[in-house]
């Protein structure tokens, strides 16, 4: 019995931080159906309703594991105006391919309309702040 309720506690305290989340996990499957069908479609066209963040990263990376706690913060400041999603490139190695991720951690701004911008390497929030206003939010 004590250790189910150890079991139990446990299993509360690893649920409850993530379902506090404001960034997005994608599959490839979701990747295609939320912002784009690289597999059936020539031109692009994002399906969002809202200008995203996807931070492309892989569990094993320094810079990566260093720029999430930041993705996170801007989840939660920008909810309102941005997605933030995450892909890992190990599990979604196709995503990767169509996009001609080499490095990571790659950061990719998509508005609403026109040209997705990418970014290759760990950044600061101000810099992320920087290029979320400009490039996403056109301030």
């Amino acid at each position: 019995m004590r250790k189910n309720i150890i079991l139990l506690i446990l299993m509360c305290v690893a649920i409850i931080p993530m379902a506090a989340e404001n960034v997005v996990y994608l599959t490839t499957e979701q990747f295609k159906e939320r912002v784009f069908d690289y597999t059936k479609e020539k031109e692009w066209k994002y399906k969002g309703s809202k200008p995203c963040v996807i931070d492309f990263y892989t569990t094993w990376c320094g810079p990566c594991r260093s720029i999430a706690p930041i993705l996170e913060e801007l989840a939660k400041e920008y909810e309102d105006q941005i997605v933030v999603y995450k892909v890992d490139v190990d599990n979604c190695r196709d995503i990767a391919t169509a996009f001609g991720i080499s490095s990571i951690p790659a950061v990719l701004y998509i508005p609403l309309d026109g040209e997705p911008s990418m970014t290759i390497g760990a950044r600061n929030k101000s810099k992320f702040q920087s290029e979320i206003d400009k490039i996403l939010l056109g301030k």
